[in-house]
């Protein structure tokens, strides 16, 4: 009898959610404590927090699935060929997390024969779990999780990760956009994707996103009605950005953003 795709996603789901849980265990006790904190080739940070809590995540990957594929921010992309590749950042905003600011998350996606299948968002600090399959619906902390109904700029909660970035992309655009909409903040990295997932923000803007940054986001976004793509409007996680918003404002915001899109 063929597996019911469903059970299947769920039986994954599930999987990715523990995971993503234990990396945030890991995580917490670096959490506010003295950390030397190294940059890498392009100025981001890297903790001893970040390799550790990816090497849990990919021992756990390799010993229960050892035919998946691997792809993290860390260690890189291990090149199996696969019909399942996973997706691991294992602190997404580190920059918060060396700051002492709660708004950094473990990120878990997996993807099935080229389409995200799963996505979790473990946010250690918070106690938060933000987490989808294809087909089962978004939950955070276990309850049904829905964008808003918003339908008018004039009417949205914008956030955004970096607002010189969206600045220098968008110029007098990334102004214009602001006076639109009717609230501003930098709740920003995954925390401000989750934002919009949960009915919490209307819209989120990144400008520069990796694969790792963006595979969990695609289901939780889809799974509780919203959409996640690139600035082209693409459903895809290679596209170097990413915008999250309820749906119903997702025109608008590729309007605004035409002019950054080459």
């Amino acid at each position: 009898m063929a597996q019911d795709p469903i059970a299947g996603a769920r039986a994954f789901l599930e999987f990715a959610v523990d995971l993503a849980e234990q990396a945030g265990r890991f995580v917490r006790p670096h959490y506010q404590s003295a950390l030397d904190v190294e940059l890498k080739s392009d100025r981001s940070p890297v903790t001893v927090a970040d390799r550790g809590a990816e090497r849990l995540v990919r021992e756990a990957i390799a010993t229960r699935f050892p035919t998946h594929a691997i792809v993290g921010e860390e260690f890189g992309d291990d090149r199996r060929d696969a019909s399942h590749r996973w997706f691991v950042d294992p602190i997404d905003g580190t920059r918060s997390f060396v700051h002492g600011v709660p708004l950094f998350g473990v990120l878990l996606g997996l993807e099935v024969d080229g389409e995200m299948l799963v996505g979790v968002c473990h946010l250690p600090a918070l106690g938060d779990t933000i987490a989808a399959a294809r087909g089962c619906g978004c939950a955070w902390n276990g309850r049904p999780a829905r964008v808003t109904k918003t339908s008018a700029l004039t009417e949205a909660t914008i956030v955004y990760s970096d607002s010189r970035l969206l600045a220098r992309r968008l110029g007098t655009g990334w102004d214009a956009l602001q006076q639109a909409s009717l609230l501003q903040r930098g709740w920003g990295d995954c925390y401000g994707h989750c934002l919009v997932a949960t009915g919490r923000a209307d819209v989120m803007l990144d400008p520069v996103m990796n694969p790792w940054d963006c595979a969990a986001l695609v289901p939780i976004l889809q799974e509780s009605g919203g959409r996640f793509t690139d600035w082209r409007g693409r459903s895809r996680i290679d596209g170097g950005d990413a915008v999250s918003t309820n749906g119903h404002l997702h025109d608008d915001v590729l309007g605004a953003l035409a002019g950054a899109v080459t």
